[in-house]
């Protein structure tokens, strides 16, 4: 298809006095109209497009659609269907009220073409634009961050579900597409162990029954495996996608080698980051926070949050479920920084912060990373009338490369060194004999007799100041009152997930999930946009009436 553009002559004369008449206080789709106009152009997408073919239906009013779908919690075909029978969505996309509007499916092509293309971002890139134009969005200001849980559109498997259903997918597809050499290769105790789908009620019970399964199952994907490789007459075998998937699985499953096929245990496995957790959606990883696991991705969302503006998400990173928060941080700053939307504050919980995330943050962009950084962890705090003496204690002279402790005692060891990440840092030691007749000793060092007395772990001289600055600043009022204002990203979390279903994609690739979660923040935002315009306030914390009493008792 080929992109025909067309021109916006606005609404038709028909459907706009039919429209106003129906809905004089109006709608969501007509005051969006009424405020930003067409909202997306044909040429906003035009990469999708060949200059060659049939001429396409309007991806302009296709990228709208997808948005007002999230917006209202609409499937493919229902999204279609109110094209067809809604005035009001007649009115925002600028169309006669007899047009009889699209088959369901281009939907789904034009979300296909958009991320072929690395158009995911293209929508809510528009609609920020346009807000900025309209004076509702502007750089500078605050705005904060957060992230939560999306679940693939698999099923959660364990290890010995994950293997029998890879070994199954391959299966499945190698009957359809070579029934005849999958015939001579299988036998029927084949088709009981894989004929039906793998569930963990299904196995045997008994820790060593059910590991001889296990590794049974490697034997056999290992013989799929070495047919598919000798089959030199059909070497297209080993392009289907769910037979690389099946070599991989066993490559992190198994060992093989003169004594047969084991089971991996323990460290010989792959880290979970680079371990498929299923065979259906190979992008999808099975994360754990705070105790609760999942198998999928997270996104994350960072929004406005100026009093005198409609809080309106500017960034949508999605990733997979084993991605920390703090990986994130400095992407963020870059996709706000190229869109010109840099904030000049940014509140973050303690996930995203580090004393190298909020330099870079001051130096490369100007902004004020705002979240708590970690406290020192050698106070514990055992004994309220003498605590532990933390690195808050001790007077850092870098030029001179000591460190003077609480006593005067000066450090006798200066060494830069790395962590296995690569962080720099240097570790300073104090002399055994200083810290021996010390007498704040039991306070401050648990070392025994060896080379050194008290060690000391420091960062880069503008990190570590900048953190020590830090943690100075977090415990005063000021600064907490500061940081009340991240709590409300929550709130916009918690909207996203009751209206657009934003926990559980439909989709399964992180690609095809990270747009929908883009349309899901676009349809927030021209929510957002309507409740504004109406002059609707901001929700309130939700309170349980139990709770209530206690309040007003």
């Amino acid at each position: 298809m080929s992109l025909e553009s067309r021109s916006d002559d606005g609404v038709p004369e028909l459907t706009a006095r039919v429209v106003r008449a129906s809905f004089p206080r109006g709608t969501l789709a007509v005051r969006i109209r009424e405020v930003l106009g067409p909202v997306f152009m044909d040429e906003d997408f035009a990469a999708a497009f060949p200059d060659r073919g049939r001429p396409a239906i309007s991806p302009g009013a296709l990228a709208l659609v997808s948005v007002l779908q999230y917006a209202e919690g609409l499937s493919d075909r229902q999204a279609a269907d109110q094209v067809r029978a809604r005035m009001d969505w007649k009115f925002v996309l600028g169309l006669e009220l007899d047009d009889p509007g699209f088959d369901f499916t281009v939907l789904g092509d034009f979300r296909s073409r958009l991320i072929k293309h690395g158009l995911e971002e293209r929508v809510l890139e528009v609609v920020l634009s346009r807000l900025s134009d309209a004076a509702l969005l502007r750089a500078g200001g605050r705005q904060r961050t957060d992230s939560t849980h999306v679940l693939a559109a698999v099923r959660t498997l364990n290890r010995m579900e994950f293997v029998g259903e890879t070994l199954r997918a391959a299966l499945e597809v190698l009957a359809a597409t070579a029934p005849d050499w999958l015939g001579g290769l299988i036998s029927s105790a084949w088709v009981e162990r894989y004929g039906a789908r793998v569930d963990n009620y299904r196995f045997p019970k008994g820790e060593n029954v059910r590991r001889e399964w296990a590794e049974q199952v490697g034997r056999d994907g290992f013989v799929l495996l070495d047919a598919v490789d000798e089959a030199a007459a059909r070497a297209w075998l080993r392009e289907i996608p769910a037979v690389r998937t099946l070599r991989r699985a066993w490559a992190e499953q198994y060992h093989r080698d003169g004594e047969g096929v084991r089971w991996r245990e323990g460290k010989d496995l792959p880290p979970a980051r680079d371990r498929l957790s299923s065979p259906y959606d190979t992008d999808a990883h099975y994360g754990n926070k705070r105790g609760s696991g999942w198998c999928g991705y997270k996104v994350h969302l960072s929004e406005t949050c100026d009093p005198d503006a409609p809080h309106l998400i500017t960034s949508v990173e999605t990733t997979n479920a084993t991605v920390n928060d703090m990986e994130v941080t400095g992407t963020v700053h870059e996709r706000l920084a190229g869109r010109g939307l840099t904030p000049r504050e940014h509140l973050v919980d303690a996930g995203y912060v580090t004393a190298a995330h909020i330099l870079a943050a001051r130096e490369e962009h100007g902004i004020d990373l705002l979240g708590p950084v970690a406290i020192d962890a050698h106070h514990s705090g055992r004994d309220a009338r003498a605590p532990d003496l933390s690195q808050a204690a001790f007077q850092t002279d870098w030029d001179a490369k000591k460190v003077i402790c609480p006593q005067g005692a000066a450090s006798v060891s200066w060494s830069q060194q790395r962590k296995a990440s690569g962080t720099p840092l240097v570790r300073v030691h104090f002399a055994l004999a200083d810290c021996d007749a010390c007498p704040l000793r039991p306070r401050c060092t648990k070392a025994a007799n060896g080379k050194w007395g008290r060690s000391l772990t420091l960062l880069p001289r503008k990190q570590q100041q900048i953190l020590e600055q830090r943690r100075a600043e977090q415990q005063t009022d000021a600064w907490k009152e500061r940081y009340d204002a991240r709590a409300g990203v929550e709130g916009t979390i918690s909207q996203a997930v009751r209206r657009t279903r934003l926990r559980r994609t439909a989709y399964r690739g992180q690609s095809k999930t990270h747009l929908a979660n883009v349309l899901c923040a676009t349809a927030v935002n021209i929510t957002r946009v309507d409740a504004w315009l109406n002059g609707t306030p901001l929700g309130t914390t939700r309170i349980s009436h139990l709770a209530r009493l206690a309040l007003v008792a």
